[in-house]
């Protein structure tokens, strides 16, 4: 139980890998608010872990909904030991016919929506002494690909936001790290490996030969909110099993 006691608030918490990241802390004893537009069934998961797990309807985008939902978790747990900014979308396309509004809507929701969050629960955090803040990234962050200049320009951005944010905040107490993750069994990645020609292109570049699984960034998120993380600060921690690239 290495997260027993601590309060999590992760956006994006009620499907896909902030789902998976909301299970394991929960089985690690944190309590969790799971922020997002839809709850889907996160009342499956309340019921499992009563009196631990809070959905609270948030747009990361806004700023009095981001506020809000600071204030929900402070007012219910007391305290917010750790925040993950996992909300995120993807419009790809060309840059060519990408629309302005998706890559608006990509920007704003990936990288404001982190910046807003962060800046968000400072105060908090301060107050207590300290906290930890995990900025979910991605691999292609940091690699090139057809179709995904919004998205690879928004998690970039998030990756350096989180090194500027580790550098300011480590005097109040608070680490600033990143996760990013590969090609995963849920979100995103589940799309690659549902269409045979495209999973057949991107398989030879996992050295492990298969996607990752959901549980396996849920246990590296635990890893950055554990004590085991407490001198690792700004840091990116990638969670792709060996991935090697061809541009």
């Amino acid at each position: 139980m290495r997260l027993d006691g601590i309060t999590a608030v992760i956006t994006g918490g009620t499907r896909g890998l902030g789902r998976a990241i909301a299970e394991s802390y929960l089985a690690e004893g944190a309590s969790v608010v799971c922020a997002a537009r839809n709850p889907y069934d996160i009342e499956e998961l309340a019921g499992t872990h009563p009196g631990r797990v809070l959905y609270q309807r948030t747009d990361v985008t806004d700023e009095e909904s981001v506020r809000e939902l600071m204030a929900c978790a402070v007012g219910a747990f007391g305290r917010i030991d750790v925040l993950v900014s996992n909300a995120g979308v993807s419009r790809d396309g060309k840059i060519a016919r990408l629309s302005a509004d998706a890559w608006h809507e990509t920007v704003s929701t990936n990288l404001t929506g982190t910046f807003l969050c962060t800046r968000a629960v400072i105060g908090q955090m301060t107050e207590q002494g300290g906290g930890r803040i995990i900025n979910v990234s991605s691999c292609v962050a940091t690699r090139a690909a057809v179709g995904t200049s919004a998205y690879s320009a928004s998690k970039a951005a998030v990756e350096m936001f989180s090194r500027s944010s580790a550098v300011e905040l480590a005097p109040k107490g608070i680490t600033v790290n990143c996760l990013a993750p590969g090609y995963i069994d849920e979100g995103m990645g589940k799309q690659v490996s549902a269409t045979p020609k495209v999973w057949d292109s991107y398989r030879p570049r996992l050295l492990l030969g298969r996607l990752g699984r959901a549980t396996e960034v849920g246990a590296a998120a635990v890893f950055l909110a554990s004590p085991d993380s407490a001198y690792v600060n700004g840091h990116v921690l990638e969670v792709n099993g060996g991935l090697m690239w061809a541009a």
